[in-house]
């Protein structure tokens, strides 16, 4: 009685470590389940709202003037914080009210989503902002 009380208590605690582990995985996700290379968006004259530095991807919140006078709030997907640092980002490159240029890819449901490739900078830095190995288009660009 003892031992299949201890199998079953092992088994239960089991199954709940491995929904613990697996839950991060499922959060991350292949470029093209979400975004559409063949919507590419361009944001000239964006300003950065706030910048989130969490795993599995940083994203930029921007408010982008449309043609009307209004103003859309945007949500840019970019790399993980390791591979944005290796790449020149810092916490401080990105504050709030910095207007920048940013484009990248359309969000499939249409919301106001994108998943960034380019982002220039006041000074004229450009910095890619993709994540490899996600499905992405390449961080090349054509010729």
């Amino acid at each position: 009685m003892v031992q299949k009380f201890a199998l079953g208590a092992a088994v239960v605690v089991g199954i709940g470590l491995f929904g613990e582990f697996a839950r991060p995985l499922s959060a991350h996700h292949a470029f093209a389940a979400e975004f559409d290379a063949a919507k590419p968006v361009k944001f000239e004259k964006a300003t950065v709202t706030r910048m989130d530095w969490v795993n599995p991807h940083c994203w930029i919140y921007i408010d982008v003037p449309t043609a009307d006078g209004k103003v859309e709030k945007w949500a840019i997907e970019a790399g993980t914080p390791n591979v944005l640092f290796r790449r020149g980002f810092t916490k401080q490159a990105l504050l709030p009210g910095t207007v920048i240029v940013v484009d990248g890819y359309r969000a499939k449901d249409g919301s106001l989503r994108a998943n960034g490739r380019d982002l220039t900078l006041p000074d004229g830095t450009t910095l890619f902002l993709g994540s490899s190995g996600t499905g992405a288009p390449d961080e090349k660009r054509p010729q």
